[in-house]
């Protein structure tokens, strides 16, 4: 039997990151509670749609709009370290638009969330999804206020993920198993996929779909409440 690898683990106090320091984040959850009062006061669903880049986070926003669009009066707040890219692709489809450059900061936050709130007319919007920067580690921690956190994850980053990142699937609402029109090439189990995520958030609903072939896209919305 080969040698344990030996983990290294910082002790209390020990880690260099002013992410972690406890006044922000509790600054950032007053925000957080301020920004639903007001989308509540509005009657405005909000999403936050967290997940790697390149798991499909665009394209699951794209095709609940064009599911939800007679439905809703949909606006979308885009969030990226520098690009429009995501936002200029969601524009074309018809849902109001704001980008939210984060210069180099690896998730958005309440405050940022705040001042997009104030650039639009909150009585035009009966749903709001906001795009997560690309990233399954710091967006966990900042809630932006929204009604729902969804977690988008695909099979081509294989099949550890929840184990590897299991904050973000404890904070999550909703969890999409993005592109499982890739699963056999990808030689993943979704079934066992989804088991990992259950075990790691039991009361998440975890959702199959392929944005490519729109399956699925209907039980995103339903387990939203948004159907």
């Amino acid at each position: 039997m080969p040698d344990e690898v030996e983990v290294i683990v910082p002790d209390k106090g020990e880690v260099f990151d002013i992410e972690l320091e406890e006044d922000l984040l509790e600054a950032n959850r007053r925000i957080a509670e301020e920004n639903k009062q007001l989308l509540e006061k509005h009657r405005i669903r909000a999403v936050d749609v967290m997940g790697s880049v390149g798991s499909g986070k665009t394209t699951l926003i794209e095709k609940l709009i064009e599911l939800l669009k007679d439905k809703y009066r949909i606006a979308v707040f885009g969030g990226d370290v520098t690009t429009t890219i995501d936002a200029e692709r969601i524009k074309k489809r018809g849902a109001k638009t704001l980008q939210i450059n984060t210069g180099k900061e690896c998730h958005l936050d309440a405050n940022l969330v705040r001042k997009a709130l104030s650039k639009i007319d909150l009585n035009e919007i009966d749903v709001l999804f906001i795009e997560n920067v690309g990233n399954l580690i710091c967006p966990a921690e900042f809630p932006l206020g929204t009604d729902s956190r969804v977690v988008v994850i695909s099979v081509t980053e294989g099949p550890y993920t929840p184990l590897k990142h299991p904050y973000i699937f404890m904070e999550a609402d909703v969890v999409v198993i993005n592109k499982i029109d890739l699963a056999d090439a990808m030689n993943v189990n979704v079934d066992e996929l989804e088991a990992k995520i259950k075990k790691i958030s039991p009361s998440a609903a975890v959702v199959k779909t392929s944005c490519k072939t729109d399956y699925g896209i209907d039980m995103v919305a339903k387990a939203l409440g948004l159907l």
